[in-house]
């Protein structure tokens, strides 16, 4: 789908009165067609601050949580595999963990905001593409598009931090190179396609971390080319040769980062928040 107009242009309050305007016509598409639970989500999507809704296929959704136009402080979440409007929901719930994390701790008079950027097709966990860069290259100039679009109605020195679960670590690293964000935090991931944090070719802190319950720490991080296709990511984040600022996960499994009164959350917000002296390793 053509992309939205950025919202400086067009005006946020108009974007996200668009965009509620298409969910809304989608949940009575979904309810005519008797998909009750599409309806169901598409219907309370309605009602949010949506800066962009696409109710086709699988379906693409990035909704913002705060006042994104006076926001000292802006964490952007990119999801990995199996994300959906289906399955937005569970996505949504991590970024309505930190929101309120975020509101909780921040400093008097720092605003803040985040935004849940399912801003493209992520691929099945059991799938051929999920061990393949494909999906992140496609994805790569969207969210190299929406951190522009961002910078254009934030506050003109806000802190853009730039959070990439599982196979989103993958999209964010492919969009790194000259993206214009404080901080890149990969978190659970299979590795990004690059030898080092400096490959990255970003002036962003890395960050990386991996809960002790993770299953992605027994993926082998490897790649190779077979028939053409690069299958596997590098080396592993949270490794020493990558050169990425390590921080403590706790116990948490694949799912967990997000977990409200975890450690991982904890440090998470403490990154965003530009406390990063505070964060545990």
């Amino acid at each position: 789908p053509a992309r939205l107009a950025p919202p400086a242009v067009a005006g946020l309050d108009a974007t996200y009165a668009a965009h509620r305007a298409n969910a809304a016509e989608a949940a009575r598409t979904a309810a005519d067609h008797g998909y009750r639970d599409r309806a169901a989500t598409e219907h309370a999507l309605a009602a949010r601050q949506l800066l962009y809704f696409d109710g086709r296929g699988a379906g693409l959704v990035t909704e913002v949580l705060g006042d994104l136009a006076h926001a000292d402080r802006v964490a952007v979440l990119v999801p990995g595999s199996d994300t959906g409007i289906d399955t937005y929901d569970r996505f949504r719930a991590t970024a309505v963990a930190l929101h309120q994390r975020l509101t909780r701790e921040a400093p008097s008079g720092v605003r803040t905001a985040v935004v849940a950027w399912l801003g493209y097709e992520t691929p099945g966990t059991v799938s051929p593409s999920v061990a393949t860069t494909g999906r992140a290259e496609e994805a790569a100039p969207e969210l190299r598009a929406f951190v522009s679009d961002l910078r254009s109605v934030a506050a003109p020195r806000a802190r853009v931090s730039l959070l990439c679960h599982s196979y989103g670590s993958v999209v964010c690293a492919r969009a790194a190179a000259g993206l214009d964000v404080d901080d890149l935090v990969f978190l659970g991931s299979p590795g990004t396609g690059a030898d080092t944090a400096a490959d990255l070719r970003t002036r962003a802190r890395v960050w990386a971390a991996r809960g002790a319950g993770d299953w992605v720490g027994h993926v082998p991080h490897l790649d190779a080319t077979l028939f053409g296709t690069t299958v596997g990511f590098g080396t592993d984040p949270v490794s020493e040769e990558y050169g990425a600022r390590v921080f403590a996960a706790g116990d948490g499994g694949h799912s967990d980062y997000f977990a409200p009164g975890s450690l991982s959350l904890a440090n998470l917000t403490r990154i965003v928040l530009g406390h990063t002296q505070e964060v545990t390793r």
